[in-house]
């Protein structure tokens, strides 16, 4: 096992969840501190408060990474004055770096929201609000016989899923020449002699914004000192990415039933309805945390409900103009689920790429509203 730095979390974390995905208004990725200083231990938690800086300390981490940015306006002036200012300063003195992954873990598949609809069961999820596609590449690389799965194995994370189907990969054989020239150092051949070799053909499919990644992973493994690498634009449309979720209920619920199985499967300690309690629920649409604004994107994909957080009075209103049930159930409880869902995929994607991190979920965070 390796020792970790910031930015291999960092650039793991990107990888999955890119931060280039979230919105524009948002603040994510590395917030404070040294990308070269090694991490040990790592503490995931749902906002950067000060019992969470506390209990980092505590537990000896040197990453706190948090759903909630704690750099989220620009700053005029870091001072003692402020609650952020005296965060960092606090998160400084104890060498504590801290990262975000807000709305780019909302939105990304595998991301918050898939995470709330498998907790409901949801079923044929797509975004509720789209916005943007992948652009998709063929890469084909041409290699010795001896490294092709060499190469598969390298390239595995950057592969486009089709449909429920992963690792998908095409390899033909052939027969690659070259004539390696004066100053060349071949791992096949020899100088000023045509060479004949059997080769295979890789193809794969990949997102654009991994290209640059998945040339590099093949540079690293290929015995190749110039491997001949094709890129070539296509026409297949990747999935939709975007804000929040609409999908479908197994079989068709009514509302006072469905929140009550929301309360319970969320922890929320408090559920408000709109709507009524006896209507059936079949198509549901979501979004974690304050999600209201969402409201219009789901009547026009024709959701019988709309569960979030955060609702106001007048969207409560609108919801029964629209005809649309409104299930609100916290921001606390809509977005909690972050917290083992980032360990988990911490623990998994350092482990598989080798790195000795301890991965920690933060045990005091709890809803600020109390019930009366």
């Amino acid at each position: 096992m390796k020792l970790a730095r910031v930015s291999d979390i960092a650039g793991i974390i990107n990888k999955k969840y890119p931060f280039a995905k979230a919105e524009e208004w948002d603040n994510v990725g590395l917030q404070l501190g040294d990308p070269a200083s090694e991490v040990e231990r790592i503490l995931v938690a749902l906002d950067p408060l000060s019992a969470v800086l506390d209990e980092a300390r505590q537990r000896a981490c040197q990453l706190l990474i948090t759903h909630h940015p704690l750099i989220f306006k620009p700053l005029r002036q870091l001072t003692t004055a402020s609650p952020t200012g005296r965060l960092l300063l606090r998160a400084v003195n104890h060498n504590l770096a801290v990262l975000a992954m807000h709305t780019n873990y909302d939105i990304a598949a595998d991301g918050l929201n898939d995470l709330l609809a498998a907790r409901l069961g949801l079923q044929d999820l797509r975004p509720l609000r789209v916005t943007g596609r992948s652009t998709l590449v063929k890469l084909v690389v041409f290699t010795p016989e001896t490294h092709l799965e060499m190469l598969r194995r390298a390239l595995a994370d950057s592969l486009f899923a089709v449909g429920a189907y992963r690792d998908c990969s095409f390899a033909a054989p052939g027969e690659g020449t070259f004539t390696p020239l004066p100053g060349a150092q071949p791992a096949i051949g020899r100088i000023g002699r045509l060479e004949r070799v059997a080769e295979r053909r890789l193809e794969v499919l990949i997102h654009q914004d991994q290209l640059t990644g998945a040339i590099a992973a093949i540079k690293a493994v290929h015995p190749y000192e110039e491997p001949a690498i094709d890129c070539y634009p296509v026409l297949n449309e990747a999935l939709p990415q975007g804000l929040g979720r609409i999908g479908r209920l197994p079989e068709p619920c009514p509302l006072a039933i469905l929140s009550d199985m929301v309360r319970e499967r969320l922890h929320a300690g408090l559920v408000r309805l709109v709507g009524d309690p006896g209507r059936q629920i079949r198509t549901v649409a979501l979004c974690s945390g304050s999600g209201a604004s969402l409201l219009p994107d789901a009547v026009r994909a024709g959701a019988d409900l709309l569960l979030t957080g955060d609702c106001s009075y007048h969207q409560a209103r609108e919801a029964e103009a629209n005809g649309i049930a409104l299930l609100d159930a916290g921001h606390f409880a809509t977005e909690q689920l972050m917290v083992p869902g980032v360990q988990r995929f911490l623990q998994e994607a350092l482990a598989a790429a080798g790195y000795d991190v301890e991965v920690l979920a933060a045990e005091g965070e709890r809803d600020p509203f109390q019930l009366r």
